[in-house]
């Protein structure tokens, strides 16, 4: 390369969700518009280990920045069980509830569908 300076060598193989190595084989094809949480992770696992650049997985899989973030963000929080739906719905309500009460009313958030009885 221009510089004397090379590219780290990117990984043939990388430890995956449950464990096993996987490869650029083993990876969703990049027609996947169904994300189930195996899935998630193992995209996670490949620019975590350096399979894959973020910028690469986005470009791939058609994500954005931010989404390939809030997947990374539920796995910090709750581990891959954290990249269910249902999950992610519910980190958002805490972290809205989280926040305080003139910050969540400048940003226009929805209101809470969760009520309490009187």
């Amino acid at each position: 390369m221009a510089g004397g300076r090379e590219a780290p060598a990117r990984p043939a193989s990388v430890p995956g969700p449950g464990g096993t190595r996987i490869t650029l084989a083993d990876l969703p094809p990049p027609t996947t518009t169904r994300w189930v949480v195996r899935r998630k992770a193992e995209v996670l696992a490949a620019v975590n280990g350096g399979l894959l650049t973020a910028s690469e997985a986005c470009a791939r899989y058609g994500l954005s920045p931010e989404e390939l973030e809030l997947w990374q963000q539920a796995v910090d929080r709750a581990g891959v069980p954290g990249l269910r739906v249902t999950r992610i719905q519910l980190y958002r309500e805490l972290d809205r509830m989280k926040r305080p009460a003139g910050q969540a009313a400048k940003m226009n958030s929805a209101p809470s569908r969760t009520s309490f009885p009187a």
